[in-house]
């Protein structure tokens, strides 16, 4: 079936991605603006990213973003493999169906619910809040993103690969480390930057999990845009939006070349 770009579907295209990416735009636009007032264009300048750096408290509140997402992202990605192991690999075992539905959860599970219930479980522990219990609410919400994107890859790794290295003596551990991982250590390295990512810009789950002295940079700038905006903001958001970018990117990169990879090994099996 021939496709054919009309006016309507190019109107269409046009103004979806108008919608999406032009507020975006202008905030990175303004984070230039020589000018204090936001909505004022007063020049071209970058003197608000070096206020940045003489401002403490979004410094402090950046290390404590960067700290919890790295640390959650990895947690988050061996729970995540471990698991999408355990649903592709073990596929009979007693409460399979439970284990599944609790692994997934958080994907269609509101944010607030989610929050709230983490929230409750630190109090009735008595576990005080703070960077800990901030990592631990990260790990909880990222980990299943990472099962999916590690599960989809798992799904179509030949199987026969692991067994011809068990049958040659191979113990379960080692062959994960030696023949399952390299396989699929695109689709976990895809998961980490998802993961890494969703906790950067996490704001909703952050709210309900942290403490004092554990404040993140989206909860310091949804604190102070409540006051007004200033250039301040629109520069460090740009900055976040740019690492987010990468991050995405990088992802799908390696998903990509994950699937030329397997593609061309299909050809080559089909040839031979």
């Amino acid at each position: 079936m021939r496709r054919t770009w009309t006016s309507f579907n190019i109107a269409c295209l046009v103004l979806g991605f108008a919608f999406l990416y032009v507020p975006i735009g202008l905030l990175v636009l303004y984070s230039f603006n020589a000018s204090q007032l936001v909505t004022v264009w007063g020049g071209f300048s970058t003197k608000w990213y070096g206020e940045l750096l003489r401002n403490t408290q979004m410094l402090d509140s950046a290390w404590v973003t960067i700290r919890v997402a790295l640390l959650s992202a990895t947690c988050a990605t061996v729970l995540g493999t471990l698991a999408a192991m355990a649903l592709v690999r073990f596929t009979r075992f007693r409460g399979r169906m439970l284990f599944s539905g609790l692994v997934y959860a958080p994907l269609v599970m509101p944010e607030v619910i989610t929050g709230l219930s983490l929230l409750l479980l630190f109090v009735a522990i008595d576990f005080n809040r703070g960077f800990w219990t901030l990592t631990i609410a990260h790990i909880t919400f990222t980990t299943c993103f990472v099962a999916v994107v590690v599960q989809s890859r798992l799904v179509a790794v030949d199987r026969s690969l692991e067994e011809a290295a068990q049958d040659l003596g191979c113990p379960p551990g080692k062959t994960f480390f030696l023949i399952t991982l390299p396989v699929i250590w695109t689709a976990v390295a895809a998961g980490w930057m998802l993961a890494f990512t969703l906790s950067l810009d996490d704001l909703v789950i952050s709210s309900f999990a942290t403490g004092p002295g554990a404040t993140t940079l989206p909860m310091r700038i949804y604190s102070q845009v409540r006051l007004g905006v200033t250039p301040e903001i629109n520069a460090i958001c740009t900055i976040l939006i740019a690492v987010v970018s990468v991050g995405v990117i990088i992802s799908g990169i390696l998903t990509k070349r994950d699937v030329v990879r397997r593609a061309r090994d299909e050809r080559l099996a089909a040839g031979g």
